[in-house]
């Protein structure tokens, strides 16, 4: 906005406040304009059409007794045909505007818990919003938006809240590094109990087709040789088994020494130990009856 010859040129977004003897007597749009100050014109002042931001840092407590900062920015801007109002009837307008964000805040704050502070900011905003919107209004002002940009608690408060944090997830974590060692001890389990089933029916199928083969052996022999009997065969059997194993043992490079009695006379003596105990066996079930 300059002045020069009697006349004056108002910038764009702005408008100029003309008065006459010191009285309000015009809005001078964005343009030239002519002032003859020799008849008692002049300009008292301009206003800036632009949006404008105040930044308002507000210490207040919550329900739950925790101090903290709240930071609201505030964009207003004046209106063209209320800039009389806004020039004469406002001589701070950003103390103005600071001070009913302080009154919303300090008011609206106290009745919530820390964690719905954060949760509820956008109400928070309108509130503010709305109630400089009833005030700035009659005063020639347009509050465009209004954003709570920052909750700050006191320090010692966000780390307490960060332990807390961090103390929940390792309690979560540790949850379910049980449930996977559970599952594993789970699965383990079933494992074995699958693997030991299974050998117990491999070694009573081995066992079963150990017995069908001396029967067919037996049966077998008898029919062959006339005049054997049953107790020959099994002498015989268990002698042929006896030296399968001593040719075994010693054809691992890996098996232990084994002492044990051998010959002729300790066959007979092992064959006639197991036949007696077979013998022992089929007995008890007759005396027990």
């Amino acid at each position: 906005m300059g002045q020069a010859l009697g006349c004056i040129i108002v910038g764009q977004s702005n408008v100029a406040i003309k008065e006459h003897f010191g009285k309000f007597d015009d809005i001078l749009q964005p343009g030239c304009h002519c002032l003859p100050w020799c008849l008692g014109y002049q300009i008292a002042g301009g206003l800036s059409l632009r949006v404008q931001q105040l930044d308002v840092k507000c210490e207040t407590k919550t329900k739950d007794n925790v101090f903290v900062n709240v930071v609201a920015s505030v964009q207003y801007r004046a209106l063209a045909d209320k800039a009389s109002d806004a020039f004469y009837r406002l001589t701070n307008t950003k103390e103005q505007i600071q001070s009913y964000v302080f009154d919303v805040i300090r008011a609206s704050v106290p009745k919530l818990e820390l964690d719905a502070v954060f949760e509820q900011k956008n109400d928070i905003a309108r509130a503010v919003e709305d109630e400089l919107e009833k005030a700035m209004s009659a005063y020639g002002y347009e509050i465009v938006q209004t954003l709570i940009v920052d909750i700050e608690p006191d320090v010692h408060v966000k780390r307490a809240m960060n332990e807390i944090n961090a103390a929940a997830r390792l309690r979560l974590a540790a949850n379910e590094k049980a449930e996977a060692e559970k599952i594993l001890q789970i699965k383990k389990a079933e494992g074995e109990a699958e693997s030991k089933y299974l050998s117990g029916l491999g070694i009573a199928r081995q066992r079963q087709a150990i017995v069908d083969g001396l029967r067919d052996s037996v049966l077998a022999f008898s029919e062959n040789v006339p005049g054997t009997t049953a107790k020959d065969i099994m002498d015989m059997v268990l002698v042929t088994q006896y030296f399968d194993t001593m040719k075994e043992i010693g054809a691992s490079s890996k098996s232990s020494a084994v002492f044990i009695p051998h010959g002729p006379g300790a066959v007979r003596d092992v064959s006639e130990q197991i036949r007696d105990g077979l013998l022992q066996a089929n007995a008890s079930p007759n005396l027990l009856n």
